[in-house]
């Protein structure tokens, strides 16, 4: 047995050797080849030999495991040696060390071969344990690389959630160690982005370049094409609104400035104009560019009424109240599924709480003219701050009011009138659907056609009205409006807004 010091290793070849063996080491080192266990099985293969690469602990990192002594072996690893020879029952071993990018860490490459090592054999060892110490290095880095990335990018959702529920304070805790002055802003707009989902990461470190980290950047945990961003500064908004300009395939919905206590709110809007910009040739959308039931009611009377139909929950502790009402209007928003994602916990908690929801107001959330209501209610609560008015001093007002004025019926009656012109009869499938609580299978049965006419006609709809309906959501909700103010369907049972009025139920 022989040991030598191998410090100083260099890949290149003494004059008058053959070059191929190094060229063909070298081609390794490119960034499309880098990967150690080929590496390994090509030293197996250039040196006609058993070849193993492991760690100071013995776990194998590449090639095929071999008896080795592991008394040499830990010194090796050590360091007490670098290198060693030695034959034993017809085969000749070569163990060099190989630093591990872990301080204070190394490897042993293994070399078991039949014949001598002769002196190409050896060159042929020794530099490739030099490719191999690079190689593991770079992937060290890029591991690390990815783990920060990976770390941020869970920062960032992290952040997000507690938005969402409305825990501002400990969002811009959790955000001032790595983004300082991020969410030092009252107000916010949200936007999300649309692209494949092939094409999600690259866009996501687009939108952190566009807006110099200067936005809240955020991989949905729900959809896997949607980029999120809150955008406190016009700036960022203005470098988000160019990215998407040129871009096929890409789309973005933008909400309108909201506190950033109300970032699901925003959330909620920019997914709806999100929804308008896939019919848009510019392929953008914000919230505020379309004209919204809630804009035309009457604001001191809908306030009144949101406060009489959530009165029940104001009995809660505030910290629970305001989780309640964020979960329901994201759950309304979306699937409890999505929901759960996009908060960050279990489906079946999302469930719970719309259910507890559910039992204060005393209605059933299966009905989609009630969750319109709800909808319509927790938006309107969420805003509340812009809203002018003392609501002790409103007209009492039934929900059937707040949709009966002219300037909401005009509405109501420009938007489904859009669907006067086509021969199937779209408004007839799209009312039926509706009060079918969006279930095809049953609305078919209704009108006596296929359950897949019923979903033809309502995606036939969407387009038209610039509207999704099939996904559910706010652009649902503002349909089912429509319909309400018409007197196209049924007014919802709900409780406990202004008691006594015609629109409230009376219980003997």
């Amino acid at each position: 047995m022989a040991g030598r010091d191998d410090e100083g290793r260099r890949v290149d070849v003494a004059d008058g050797t053959d070059p191929t063996w190094a060229q063909q080491l070298l081609d390794h080192l490119r960034p499309s080849a880098r990967d150690v266990r080929k590496v390994v099985a090509w030293l197996a293969d250039a040196a006609d030999a058993d070849v193993s690469l492991q760690d100071d602990a013995g776990t194998l990192l590449a090639g095929t495991r071999t008896p080795l002594d592991e008394d040499l072996v830990a010194d090796i690893a050590a360091g007490r040696i670098a290198s060693a020879a030695l034959q034993d029952g017809g085969h000749h071993r070569r163990l060099v060390r190989v630093e591990l990018p872990r301080p204070a860490s190394a490897g042993v490459l293994a070399v078991i071969r039949p014949a001598p090592f002769d002196r190409r054999t050896s060159d042929i060892v020794t530099h490739t344990a030099g490719v191999l110490e690079l190689l593991l290095r770079a992937r060290e880095s890029a591991a690390a690389g990815h783990r920060l990335r990976r770390a941020a990018s869970d920062l960032r959702l992290a952040i997000l959630q507690l938005l969402m529920v409305e825990d501002t304070v400990s969002a811009r805790r959790v955000a001032a160690g790595l983004w300082p002055g991020l969410l030092d802003t009252d107000t916010a707009c949200v936007y999300v982005a649309e692209s494949r989902p092939e094409d999600r990461d690259r866009l996501a470190e687009e939108c952190l370049d566009a807006t110099s980290e200067q936005a809240l950047v955020v991989r949905c945990p729900a959809v896997d094409s949607h980029v999120i961003v809150v955008t406190p500064g016009e700036a960022a908004a203005a470098e988000l609104r160019s990215l998407i300009d040129g871009r096929p395939d890409t789309f973005l919905g933008g909400s309108a400035r909201q506190n950033l206590a109300q970032t699901a709110t925003a959330y909620g809007q920019a997914v709806s104009a999100l929804a308008v910009a896939h019919f848009r040739p510019d392929k953008k959308a914000v919230y505020a560019e379309r004209t919204h039931p809630e804009r035309l009611m009457d604001p001191a009377a809908l306030r009144c009424w949101t406060a009489g139909l959530l009165r029940p929950l104001d009995t809660l502790p505030h910290h629970t109240r305001a989780e309640l009402l964020a979960t329901t209007r994201l759950g309304l928003e979306f699937t409890a599924v999505n929901a759960a994602k996009v908060l960050g916990v279990s489906r079946n908690t999302v469930r719970a709480r719309m259910e507890r929801v559910e039992g204060l107001l005393r209605t059933d959330l299966s009905d989609l003219t009630v969750r319109a209501a709800v909808h319509l209610a927790l938006n309107t609560q969420a805003a509340l701050v812009e809203l002018p008015g003392d609501p002790g001093e409103a007209a009492r007002s039934g929900f059937g009011e707040l949709l009966a004025g002219p300037a909401v019926r005009t509405w109501a009656r420009d938007l489904l009138g859009r669907l006067d012109t086509d021969t199937r009869d779209l408004r007839r499938t799209l009312r039926t659907w509706i009060a079918a609580g969006g279930n095809a299978e049953r609305a078919a049965q209704l009108l006596g056609v296929h359950a897949q006419t019923v979903r033809e006609h309502v995606r036939s709809a969407e387009p038209v009205l610039e509207r999704q309906l099939l996904s559910g959501g706010s652009d649902l909700y503002e349909v089912v409006l429509a319909h309400l103010a018409l007197g196209d369907l049924d007014q919802p049972a709900l409780q406990g807004a202004n008691p006594g009025h015609p629109d409230s139920p009376v219980h003997g």
